[in-house]
């Protein structure tokens, strides 16, 4: 009886479950992606667009959005690429459940850097902005957390299509 009390126990600590999207942008061999201005690289990391699902909006409406919020620019969807199930603890008591999209921007300039940021973020941090650039696709393993997890199903799904 001591092992069920304990597994329930378990089951009442688990995190939540946030659905969310995550924005795979390649143009010749580069991934958009963007690093903070004013938080430290070691505490954010490099990143790709990406954000919540808004209750009544499909991920692919989620993907195109976030896209935009973050870097200001438009991209067309390709495909789905995955689904990933990150842990975020100890940072906060959730797993983002990450739906990922490969998206195209035809017209991008992959030696462009820009600014970007959102004016009031979803987790109470008031204004923070950061810097929108390409990134060559063989140095993209070292995206901040687990975003680097299905480019290489991204790239299998290329060149089988």
């Amino acid at each position: 009886m001591r092992c069920k009390e304990q597994a329930v126990k378990k089951n009442v600590g688990m995190p939540r479950e946030v659905h969310k999207v995550a924005c795979y942008v390649v143009h010749d061999e580069h991934l958009l992606v963007f690093t903070h201005d004013d938080v430290p690289i070691t505490m954010t990391g490099v990143q790709v667009p990406a954000g919540s699902i808004r209750a009544g909006e499909s991920p692919e409406e989620a993907a195109i959005r976030e896209l935009f919020e973050e870097t200001g620019r438009h991209g067309y969807l390709i495909r789905g690429v995955g689904i990933q199930h990150y842990d975020l603890r100890p940072a906060r008591d959730e797993v983002a459940v990450r739906q990922y999209f490969q998206l195209s921007m035809p017209d991008a300039d992959v030696t462009e850097r820009w600014p970007a940021g959102e004016h009031d973020s979803s987790h109470g941090e008031g204004s923070i902005s950061w810097t929108c650039w390409w990134m060559p696709l063989a140095n993209a393993h070292v995206l901040a957390a687990g975003f680097g997890g299905l480019l290489g199903i991204m790239l299998s799904q290329e060149k089988g299509h």
